[in-house]
């Protein structure tokens, strides 16, 4: 969109670029969510999903983090759900208190009759969650230019995952039934949400995202072997076409982001997966990303979100490691979490976490205080 405010602050878009910066841009995944009291005022009685639909709300609560920490982080990200896409297919999601996500109707097997459905249905990601849309447009105006808006949505697998056990799980047992015993059923769902995530991080950027980022947040759940047949030619097909579906809508592309929680192992293919950013989990040394990354990506992340529970000397202790690590952060690094903000974390040792990374990884400071 053409009337949107320019961005005044790109260090992290530079850094995409492959430019050498004065210190790394940092921002944090859920850095707009329950840990902050001001979320808990502004979502007032409406549960998840109606904050999500709200444009006003959505818009509000992503700019929460951005106002508080003013000055300290350098992006948004739009408050919204990767689950968004199984609800536009047409099927149910409540988000139980204390319990996540939950499916009451999730997929049984290829022969339940709801999968034909699915699979028959034609959706139009346009209509059925424009809610997000106007509420990236309406952040990107409300951010005047302060910092970048990423978009997002959930990756394939991921979304097969959730649609198939109804929720979270522990053992996975009703999506390996289905990689395993209905393996050309399940790739057929997983090519139709890689299309659906296509056409809806494009009309995100449309809206005014100016970077996307996938989460595949189970890919931790595939082995090796697996990861390569069920997540990593979807999450290829997403790089490759997005930026094909952007041009046919005449919009420029935009910098993608591929975090695969907990696919250490995959690493070296995700550099080559087509995605300028790859995230990385806390279980990612950060040293030995960069060995293997070898310059192909920017790599963002990656500290344990569980340190911020551990007081400022912890917090420094991680932030330092994670400087050196990366090589000093002036180039070729966002920092962030290896996942994201927790429950019950104190706003006030994530602001020490920020400070932190601007102490230790600025130009100036990195030869005296990064090592």
């Amino acid at each position: 969109m053409t009337d949107l405010p320019e961005l005044k602050n790109d260090l992290l878009l530079r850094v995409v670029r492959g430019e050498r910066v004065e210190r790394p841009p940092i921002w944090v995944m859920r850095q707009a969510g329950r840990y902050l009291p001001e979320y808990h005022e502004a979502k007032g009685n409406n549960d998840f999903f109606a904050c999500c639909r709200s444009p006003e709300i959505a818009s509000t609560l992503t700019l929460q983090p951005i106002d508080r920490y003013a000055g300290l982080i350098d992006a948004a990200i739009i408050f919204s759900d990767i689950l968004v896409i199984p609800q536009a297919m047409g099927m149910t999601v409540e988000m139980l208190d204390k319990k996540g996500p939950h499916f009451p109707n999730p997929l049984r097997s290829p022969t339940d009759g709801q999968y034909e459905e699915l699979m028959a249905r034609k959706v139009d990601v346009g209509k059925e969650l424009d809610y997000v849309y106007q509420a990236i447009t309406m952040t990107r105006r409300k951010l005047k230019g302060r910092v970048p808006l990423y978009g997002f949505c959930g990756a394939p697998w991921t979304l097969l995952c959730y649609m198939v056990e109804g929720g979270g799980s522990k053992l996975f047992v009703q999506v390996k039934t289905w990689i395993y015993k209905y393996p050309s059923q399940s790739k057929q769902l997983l090519q139709k949400i890689a299309e659906l995530c296509v056409e809806y991080l494009a009309l995100q950027v449309k809206a005014g995202a100016q970077i996307i980022q996938v989460f595949d947040s189970w890919a931790a759940e595939l082995s090796p072997t697996s990861f390569k047949e069920f997540s990593l030619p979807y999450l290829r097909y997403i790089s490759k076409h997005l930026p094909l579906r952007l041009a046919e809508l005449q919009l420029d592309a935009v910098p993608m982001v591929v975090f695969a929680k907990g696919a250490w192992y995959g690493l070296d293919d995700l550099c080559g997966s087509g995605y300028q950013v790859v995230g990385l989990d806390w279980l990612q040394d950060p040293a030995e990303a960069v060995r293997i990354a070898q310059g192909r990506v920017v790599l963002q992340g990656n500290a344990d979100p569980g340190v911020l529970y551990g007081g400022k000397e912890a917090i420094t202790a991680v932030v330092r490691e994670m400087v050196r690590g990366f090589g000093g952060g002036q180039q070729d690094w966002i920092a962030n979490l290896g996942h994201g903000v927790t429950p019950f974390v104190d706003p006030d040792h994530l602001k020490f976490f920020f400070e932190e990374i601007h102490r230790l990884a600025t130009t100036d400071s990195h030869s005296s205080s990064a090592t």
